[in-house]
């Protein structure tokens, strides 16, 4: 496909930055851009290098979910006891994560779990399709692979525990099939005799390298017009003219419009805005193994222990596990390694004797929803964050609701769940 030229000269165009290059400011970028927009995205790193180059690479369209659930607070005080568990906390942390932990408890509550799984369905339901389009687009079609995702289980407890999230997927058009020990090795040979049971969901797909996608995605902008400027935000000051003046760390930016789209570190600057929200991190860990001597052809996750492995173009990467530590304590890669003992234990013929380690800031809020949205205090401000682990899944829509509503277009969906002064 030839690359569309932008124009700046239509009445309607609008110098915007977005704050964030990650994987939902790339995509509200490239929204932004198609509409003819003159777009600047900013971000300390470069595009796609912070939580968006280490995500499981998983294009989840059933990860509709919420994560405070009923009966979560009966897993936690067993999988925070167990050091190979998918939960620590960092307990100095835990004054102040307190107040966000009774939110996200009593969010779980039954009555809101549809309305929630409603409304992450619609940023989740078309990734695929989205992200293979923008692919061949960038020219790179390859990076996106269409394919089922296998839940496995070596506990026919846990696979029964499970069995109400699932009966809600099919309940919302998603296809699932309940496989046995002999099905379970003839889809992935690669597999432990011991899981015997499983979902398995079609009609899924991954990217074989998150990092090489979001570059990608970020040429492609530049490709077309787009500006990449790596600084940080310092302030934002709103002008009575109606535009905007961004305090950088090198220099001052004057917009007319605004997109805050900085993952985990987008609290501090919607407080500043006049909308402070409960955002904080959940700190995710991946192990990398570029020769692991045993590879799934799909990505699999361990319903038992919680953590996914997927095969990539830079290996196969075991990604998962949640700590609450706040944004800025050092790494405890002790956790990265568990994923290792994990894995082991679910490839039988695993090779580890070389690999790579990473920690990454997921921004969740209590309730498992992001903030997407025009903010309630200023008209030429907008939010896009918060998307927990559909960061990646969740891109490509988000951006398209966001371009919707810079051209004040109707959107096809209520924006109510996401609104910022819903808490």
């Amino acid at each position: 496909m030839s690359e569309k030229a932008i124009s700046n000269t239509d009445k309607n165009s609008r110098h915007i930055a977005v704050i964030g290059a990650g994987s939902i400011g790339i995509n509200c970028a490239l929204s932004l851009q198609r509409d003819g927009h003159r777009v600047v995205m900013i971000d300390p790193l470069e595009p796609g290098e912070g939580c968006s180059s280490g995500n499981a690479g998983l294009l989840a369209r059933s990860s509709f979910i919420p994560l405070s659930s009923p009966g979560l607070l009966f897993d936690v005080p067993g999988w925070l006891l167990d050091p190979m568990g998918p939960l620590a906390i960092r307990w100095s942390y835990l004054p102040k994560l307190a107040p966000w932990l009774i939110r996200y408890i009593l969010a779980g509550k039954k009555a809101n779990l549809q309305p929630t799984a409603d409304a992450l369905q619609h940023l989740t339901d078309a990734c695929v399709d989205l992200y293979a389009g923008l692919a061949e687009e960038a020219g790179e079609p390859e990076l996106i692979k269409r394919s089922s995702y296998i839940y496995v289980y070596e506990s026919k407890k846990s696979f029964d525990k499970d069995a109400g999230g699932f009966d809600l997927r099919r309940k919302m058009n998603i296809e699932v099939q309940e496989l046995g020990q002999a099905e379970i090795q003839a889809a992935e040979p690669a597999l432990s005799p011991a899981y015997q049971h499983a979902y398995l969901v079609p009609d899924h797909g991954f990217t074989l390298d998150p990092l090489a996608l979001m570059r990608t995605l970020a040429k492609l902008f530049e490709r077309r017009g787009g500006e990449v400027r790596q600084t940080s935000v310092q302030d934002i000051v709103m002008r009575s003219d109606g535009c905007t003046t961004l305090i950088l760390e090198d220099d001052d930016l004057e917009v007319d419009q605004v997109v805050l789209a900085a993952g985990a570190y987008s609290g501090k600057l919607a407080a500043k805005l006049g909308s402070p929200v409960p955002l904080d991190t959940e700190r995710g860990y991946h192990i990398t193994i570029p020769r692991p001597g045993a590879m799934p052809s799909m990505p699999v996750m361990s319903g038992d222990a919680k953590f996914l492995a997927t095969p990539m173009s830079v290996g196969l990467r075991l990604a998962g596990t949640v700590e609450f530590a706040g944004l800025d304590a050092a790494p405890n890669y002790k956790r990265a390694r568990n994923l290792i003992k994990h894995g082991q234990r679910m490839f039988p013929g695993l090779q580890t004797d070389e690999f790579s380690e990473w920690m990454g800031r997921r921004p969740t809020l209590p309730d498992s929803l992001p903030v997407v949205g025009r903010s309630p205090k200023h008209d030429n401000i907008f939010f896009a964050f918060g998307h927990q682990h559909i960061g990646l899944t969740a891109g490509p829509e988000t951006g398209r609701i966001i371009a919707d509503l810079v051209a004040d277009r109707r959107s096809n969906i209520d924006l109510t769940p996401y609104r910022a002064d819903r808490f």
